[in-house]
């Protein structure tokens, strides 16, 4: 195939935009690798964004139709690169990395009809795409949210700091059972150790992935 990709899924707080820099140093550096990337991170695709200073959150329809948007490009990218016929991984091949896209929909829209994002999960397993859901351990949820923004959780309350572990272990559970239904082939990945460089490359050298 000329085209692979990694799509990164997780609660906040699990690490997706450290492994995705990670992912682009490790890809960059290996010589043979493919020449041509596409890397979006999740403000090209999440459903909740900050648009001139005010929340906006997509509905469902306005959100399948950005994911649409964004596979119809990478698939207009590897149709031409299948044009020009075979070649080496490096000059021909497309190599790609999405952050919170497919799982994110699945989860916010959990009620609905998933006719239409499993279709779009289709066209991804074609595309080569694998997911990495991250999660962290129940007893580190509380460490891994302070660590970030620790400043603005120094007068938070008891109840206000164990809300926010509670809906990041419930997300993840609810991530998991997603997942499951997903026709993207998805491995959860445990960040508690933060060792983003050995994350990524036990990513890249799947032998099911190179």
């Amino acid at each position: 195939m000329n085209i692979r990709g990694i799509i990164l899924e997780g609660y906040s707080n699990s690490g997706k935009t450290s492994l995705l820099r990670a992912i682009k140093q490790y890809q960059a550096q290996d010589e043979t690798s493919e020449s041509s990337v596409v890397i979006l991170g999740e403000h090209y695709s999440q459903i909740l964004n900050n648009v001139h200073g005010k929340l906006v959150q997509l509905s469902q329809e306005q959100h399948i139709d950005l994911l649409r948007n964004r596979v119809d490009m990478i698939k207009q990218l590897n149709d031409w690169a299948n044009f020009l016929g075979p070649g080496r991984r490096k000059s021909r091949g497309l190599f790609f990395v999405l952050e919170r896209f497919h799982l994110n929909h699945r989860v916010a829209f959990s009620e609905s009809n998933p006719i239409e994002i499993t279709e779009l999960e289709k066209q991804l397993y074609e595309l080569g795409a694998k997911c990495m859901l991250l999660t962290i351990s129940n007893d580190k949820a509380e460490e891994r949210i302070k660590s970030r923004n620790s400043e603005d959780w120094l007068n938070k309350s008891k109840e206000s700091i164990e809300q926010a572990c509670k809906d990041l272990i419930e997300t993840q559970n609810i991530l998991r059972i997603q997942a499951a239904k997903s026709v993207v082939p998805t491995t959860e990945m445990n960040t508690d150790h933060k060792n983003w460089d050995e994350y990524a490359r036990l990513i890249m050298e799947d032998h099911d992935f190179a």
